[in-house]
């Protein structure tokens, strides 16, 4: 809130360099700010009193702005890449498989691994979970089990993480 939105009979008032002003109406401080050409921004809205300062408001928005941009470009996004499997998969395509999730890992990205169960294999869910297990072990000098293997519908899936 700025300027005439506030509507507190009384608030905290910290001047345009930042000294505590005390407590005071909201119209007093409102004529401090005009005699300064500055704005009167509400800060911490909920204390009590309200605490508002004399600040350019315009000036404030741009480096909040500016600050927000700075602490988005030191962020990394991870993403979760996924490798399909079925349970009767052959040796040489769970390699290729497992290839392409330690270049995944080795990027920074985690990796989603699903085992998808289509008509009669369903009935062998539990004979196939070696095969994730396998999978993780194979992947264990570079990747590390971020959540196990669990069934969830059709499709039995587990997380891999980079090693730390």
């Amino acid at each position: 809130m700025i300027n005439e939105q506030i509507r507190d009979k009384e608030i905290r008032l910290i001047g345009a360099d930042g000294e505590q002003l005390g407590l005071m109406s909201a119209k007093d401080a409102m004529k401090l700010a005009r005699e300064a050409n500055l704005d009167l921004v509400k800060i911490a809205p909920t204390a009590k009193p309200p605490v508002c300062k004399i600040i350019d408001y315009g000036k404030y928005r741009y480096e909040m702005a500016r600050r927000e941009k700075e602490a988005k470009k030191k962020q990394k996004v991870i993403e979760v890449k996924e490798v399909r499997l079925s349970p009767n998969i052959d040796t040489n395509d769970l390699n290729t498989k497992m290839n392409n999730a330690r270049k995944f890992i080795q990027k920074g990205n985690k990796v989603k691994v699903t085992l998808r169960f289509r008509g009669r294999e369903m009935a062998h869910m539990s004979n196939s979970k070696h095969i994730l297990d396998d999978f993780a072990e194979k992947l264990s000098d570079v990747a590390v089990v971020e959540k196990a293997a669990k069934l969830e519908g059709r499709s039995m899936s587990m997380v891999l993480a980079e090693k730390r």
